[in-house]
């Protein structure tokens, strides 16, 4: 028999006992090539340019992530080959005792990869190609495309990157796998699967000692980024490295803690342990749990990651979505510094040209000098709060000032209620979240204030909710309404125009888009003229929401991109440590059978085995998660804030179908194995 036929056969054999193997990377080729196809699947979609711009970035954002991506896949890869060749070492230490050298059976294990990859990618390209159509469909609902040009896309760029990626795989697990073998001894190889793995017994007392201490550092690392930490500070790099050091090492001494003494523990709870067959599968799972410390820690670790990272990004986009709706009422918005142009904003454009009849319903009002009036004065002892909060919240920033009736005309423009106050009274507009808790508390107090010689009283005992310029995040830290009479003879600062375009078809709207940005761009923005001479901007609604809907996509697809191969790879490392556990376990359960117990009972031992393997490190990646999703909506509070119920429902869902999929696999395949 030839070596490539002795490989072929190999692999027959082994395919259904590993199919979970197999499986994974053809799954991980379809996730690389779909989400490297997406510069090819969206080029002949008809978007904004806007829109365009954003997806060009997605896409190169993706192809940053994707190396990434590769790295974790390599490492799985690498990880699963090491438990297949520790299945395999009889097998091999037979080939050496019928006079086989070690150089043809590393050309066997060589055959054995090569064709094993070319089998995975070709099946995960086919698939791949097909189902990245339906992501041209979905990038399109997002970017509300027109898709009357679309057609079936093949990426030959996309296609040569999964294949160069996982080539280069493929070439580290063949070296990995000659090294592997070559090093081995012929008695490790005949006799290593009789080595079982070492049960150890930890001190109880010193294990509750470290279980203690790393909850109590796992509770602070909680606080910090939930409550201690400032916002901002969260991402500096010492606070970031002090936080993932906290969490990482407390998490891997849960686990050495939890995994020493469980067995000592249920070993006293005899009326359970000594229960049907609950001893043999404690021991079993204490014996595997007291050698996977570190693969428990690093698989907590990633789902936690999963969690996060999938429900964030569907918060995020959800919570942006919705702000389109109610943020950007109007299509156009153009700013000018009153103090430096000394006109109002039309007038200005309008002496360089500006086309005025383009535009209809104009709303225009202004913003006036606070007068050394900061928001230390307006809030007090309540900003604190909010300086512990933001960092970008100053005690020293001036109040931004708007007259009533302005800003009734604004509350208009955006769909907003009207106010009334008396001539006495003033009111806050605001809907930065953090900032308006802290206003609230100063308004119920009556907190007075006084402006140019005015002492105003508070109207309402807590802010009126709502935007004041065209934007889709909320980011309003408050404005000051006050009587139209304490602003005669004020000192105007900025003239906020909003209106409609007349246009209402597509075409016309992107024409007048480009207008506009070559009018101002060219006017008032010119390269040559310093930033801080620009006294006019501007921004449009399909600048907003393109923006808006491409940091949603982004943070959807990377956090899909990259929690579906976190998921994959944490299920599958468990799922073979547990189909290689069952194949060594053979004798064991045949040894339950001769003693008298029947095949339910191993069924149901089994199963609770794995269920107890697969839920031990997500139990505490879920911990994890209420915090790190407590503290990613803090993070986006100012983007957006929604309800996580729904996010956290469909995150939920994804993890059953992935995780619990490859749990049921696992049993029924190890069901299958010990018979």
């Amino acid at each position: 028999m030839t070596l490539s036929k002795l490989a072929i056969r190999n692999i027959r054999k082994s395919i259904r006992d590993y199919s979970i193997y197999f499986f994974t990377l053809i799954i991980g080729v379809i996730i690389f090539y779909i989400f490297n196809t997406l510069g090819s699947q969206t080029a002949m979609l008809d978007v904004s340019s806007s829109a365009r711009e954003i997806i060009q970035l997605m896409t190169t954002f993706l192809s940053g992530v994707s190396v990434f991506v590769a790295i974790v896949l390599g490492a799985l890869i690498i990880y699963a080959s090491n438990f297949l060749i520790r299945r395999r070492k009889k097998e091999f230490g037979i080939y050496l005792t019928l006079g086989m050298s070690k150089r043809k059976m590393s050309t066997i294990l060589l055959v054995e990869t090569l064709l094993v990859g070319i089998i995975s990618l070709g099946l995960g390209l086919a698939v791949g190609i097909i189902l990245s159509q339906f992501m041209s469909i979905v990038v399109a609902n997002v970017f509300e495309a027109d898709m009357t040009e679309f057609r079936f896309v093949f990426s030959g760029t996309a296609a040569l990157k999964t294949v160069l990626f996982f080539g280069i795989m493929y070439i580290v697990v063949m070296i990995f796998n000659t090294v592997s073998v070559g090093r081995c001894k012929l008695i490790d190889l005949l006799y290593g699967d009789k080595k079982n793995e070492k049960l150890k017994l930890r001190n109880p007392v010193l294990c509750l000692i470290i279980f203690i201490i790393s909850c109590a550092v796992l509770g602070r690392a909680y606080y910090l980024v939930t409550t201690g930490i400032n916002v901002n500070e969260i991402f500096t790099k010492k606070e970031l490295v002090k936080l993932i050091v906290m969490g990482s090492v407390s998490t891997f001494f849960i686990f050495w803690s939890v995994s020493g003494s469980i067995l000592s523990i249920v070993t006293k709870m005899k009326g359970y342990y000594y229960s049907k067959l609950n001893s043999f599968t404690l021991r079993q799972f204490s014996s595997k749990a007291n050698t996977m410390v570190m693969s428990m820690t690093v698989i907590c670790l990633m789902l936690f990651l999963t969690i996060v990272l999938l429900g964030s990004a569907i918060s995020l986009t959800r919570s942006m979505n919705q702000n389109i709706k109610e943020m950007l009422p109007r299509d156009v918005q153009i700013v000018d510094d009153y103090q430096m142009a000394g006109k109002d904003a039309l007038d200005v454009l309008e002496e360089k040209g500006f086309k005025k009849e383009l535009l209809k319903d104009v709303t225009s009002i202004y913003t006036y000098d606070a007068e050394g009036l900061t928001m230390g004065e307006t809030m007090g002892d309540y900003i604190q709060s909010t300086l512990n909060y933001y960092t970008f919240v100053r005690e020293d920033a001036e109040e931004t000032i708007m007259g009533l009736t302005e800003y009734n005309e604004l509350a208009k423009a955006f769909n907003n209620e009207t106010i009334s106050i008396k001539e006495d009274e003033y009111a806050i507009v605001a809907d930065l979240d953090s900032v308006v808790r802290a206003r609230n508390n100063a308004l119920a107090t009556g907190r007075t204030i006084t402006f140019r010689g005015h002492e105003l009283k508070p109207a309402f005992a807590e802010c009126k909710l709502g935007a004041v310029q065209l934007n889709t995040n909320k980011c309003n830290e408050g404005v000051i309404v006050v009587p139209d009479s304490v602003l005669e003879g004020a000192q105007k600062i900025e003239n906020i125009v909003l209106a409609d375009y007349v246009a209402d078809t597509p075409e016309e709207i992107d024409k007048n888009e480009e207008y506009i940005k070559e009018f101002i761009e060219s006017n008032f923005q010119k390269e040559e003229i310093p930033y801080e001479e620009w006294y006019m901007f501007y921004t449009t609604k399909e600048i907003m929401k393109a923006a808006s809907v491409g940091i949603g996509a982004i943070a959807t697809f990377v956090s899909l991109y990259v929690g579906l191969i976190f998921l994959i790879a944490s299920a599958a490392v468990l799922s073979l440590k547990e189909l290689s556990e069952s194949a060594d376990n053979i004798e064991r359960f045949a040894v339950l059978r001769r003693i008298g117990a029947d095949e339910k009972m191993i069924d149901r031992a089994l199963f609770k085995q794995i269920g107890m393997f697969f839920l031990f490190p997500m139990l505490l990646a879920v911990i994890h998660s209420i915090f790190g999703l407590k503290a990613s909506n803090k993070i986006f509070e100012i983007f957006a804030s929604a309800d996580l119920g729904p996010s956290i429902a469909i995150t939920a869902v994804i993890i059953v179908l992935v995780y619990g999929g490859y749990f049921l696999v696992t049993y029924f395949t190890s069901k299958r194995i010990i018979r």
